[in-house]
């Protein structure tokens, strides 16, 4: 067998592309590019030509996509915010969505440092520690605690964490949503960040994250999936010191029903904000604000 050149390389992507198109991968040419270089151990730009055992190799990782496993599966890797994160099997996927409530959790951190403070962060239901990897690599001068209650994930956030932020990131296994996790730090935490498991029963239609994202990570409990991100306000609200922030993912349809959690709980200003889609994607909501958030295009409720 021969070994391909540059130019048979790239039409084997351009093919490989249309392949993964058929198969209704969402981007087909990214993927078959990321394959490509996943195979040849190096930029597809860069290349000359690959080994002869190239072609084989592509082919079998193809077929896997093809097959809708998930790119971050078979190479390995994901990336959120510009940093390259561990991915394995049995964890959740970060999306890119997360990437704007990530950035609204820095911001408020920032703030506060620019206020003299080093903030003191933490992260509640933190996977696969990509949250709380971003805080800590952007808001150098926090302190940034990780909560996740599952046992591969809780690794994987140390494994993460610790190569991206190394000695910066407290890692503990626990339940989020309990009163005795963290009870040292009530009334003392700057901003509480969190991705919760929020999917409202049976709202899943993509393939990728029914067969592989694992339903603990998924699911929030109840038909609106709503159960899981209520205890986490409440719990948050027990953190916060008075003028500290939340920042929370949620489902679109869950806006109204989790800022009035949020003002239930006790916090004086709930907002909601949009990812770059347009759509509900965060609670943002405030224990007597020291420093209001910035005006952001969704709908809010705030107690006077």
């Amino acid at each position: 067998m021969s070994a391909p050149d540059r130019y048979q390389l790239r039409r084997d992507v351009r093919a490989a592309a249309r392949r993964l198109a058929a198969a209704g991968v969402a981007c087909p040419e990214n993927d078959a590019r990321l394959l490509a270089e996943h195979a040849l151990g190096a930029p597809l730009l860069l290349a000359v030509g690959a080994d002869p055992d190239f072609s084989e190799h592509y082919e079998a990782l193809i077929a896997r996509r093809e097959g809708r496993e998930p790119l971050q599966h078979i190479i390995g890797v994901m990336w959120f915010r510009g940093q390259e994160l561990v991915s394995r099997p049995g964890v959740f996927i970060v999306r890119p969505e997360t990437e704007v409530v990530a950035g609204t959790a820095i911001e408020a951190a920032r703030r506060m440092v620019a206020d003299g403070a080093a903030p003191l962060v933490v992260d509640l239901c933190a996977g696969s520690g990509a949250i709380a990897a971003a805080l800590a690599c952007e808001v150098p001068e926090a302190r940034v605690v990780a909560v996740e209650i599952d046992e591969e994930a809780a690794a994987l956030a140390c494994e993460n964490c610790g190569r991206l932020a190394p000695g910066r990131v407290e890692v503990i296994r626990g339940d989020a949503t309990d009163a005795q996790v963290l009870n040292d730090l009530d009334g003392c935490v700057d901003v509480v960040v969190s991705n919760p498991p929020y999917v409202p029963a049976e709202a899943i239609e993509d393939a990728e994250t029914a067969r592989y994202d694992p339903d603990r990570a998924l699911f929030g409990g109840g038909e609106d999936g709503l159960a899981v991100p209520c205890a986490v306000v409440h719990r948050a609200a027990g953190l916060l010191r008075p003028g500290g922030a939340l920042v929370m993912e949620h489902d679109p349809r869950q806006s109204e029903e989790l800022r009035d959690a949020a003002l239930t709980a006790g916090f004086t200003m709930a907002e909601t904000g949009r990812d770059l889609a347009g759509r509900d994607r965060y609670l943002r909501a405030e224990r007597g604000a020291r420093r209001p958030f910035s005006s952001i295009p969704g709908s809010g409720t705030r107690l006077s």
